[in-house]
């Protein structure tokens, strides 16, 4: 099987990452994890050189302004020439370069049921909102604040006694296998 090459953006613990690695593992997965990026030293780049995948830290504190910053992360994922670009907890908007590059290509989660809570705070919004069920949601990048078309999206009740962190929690639980299985759909269907 001829499989698709992603590349991976992370900023954090790396949880989508290792989701979307042990899926990489089965036989019949249609894409491969060929590079992962991040904006800071992220404990998840371990996942990569665990997995002997390559990484790059891209940060912004190292370019003299936002324009050359976006300029070097398009240019750091274009060198592995994806089919599919996988924001995976990548706490920076991606600016005109990559989305030119990549345009329809690249995905998105979110901790929300989109169009509801966008932004950086979606699990924190929706406990102070007091919604009942909130969730997760897989979407295309536009150049908007979590305005993406809306590919995929999954349901997790909020509990009585549920905190941001225990509540982000579940929501992470029932992301990964969504965006495995979004990431499979697209690099699937070519």
């Amino acid at each position: 099987m001829n499989r698709l090459p992603v590349v991976v953006l992370i900023s954090g613990t790396g949880s989508n990452l290792a989701a979307l690695l042990d899926a990489s593992r089965t036989a019949e997965c249609p894409y491969q994890v060929v590079a992962v990026v991040a904006d800071r030293d992220a404990p998840g780049l371990e996942h990569a050189r665990a997995a002997e995948i390559p990484t790059r830290i891209v940060r912004l504190s190292d370019y003299p302004d936002r324009a050359s910053w976006d300029e070097a992360l398009t240019a750091a994922v274009r060198t592995h020439a994806p089919h599919l670009v996988v924001l995976a907890g990548f706490m920076k908007l991606v600016g005109p370069p990559l989305l030119d590059a990549f345009g329809g290509r690249i995905i998105n989660t979110h901790p929300a049921l989109l169009p509801s809570f966008p932004g950086a705070h979606g699990v924190r919004d929706a406990l102070a909102h007091g919604v009942k069920i909130t969730g997760c949601s897989v979407i295309e990048v536009d150049a908007g604040v979590d305005t993406g078309r809306i590919l995929a999206q999954s349901a997790v009740e909020v509990l009585d006694d549920d905190t941001e962190d225990s509540l982000h929690e579940r929501i992470k639980a029932v992301e990964q296998p969504l965006l495995v299985d979004v990431v499979r759909r697209l690099t699937a269907a070519g």
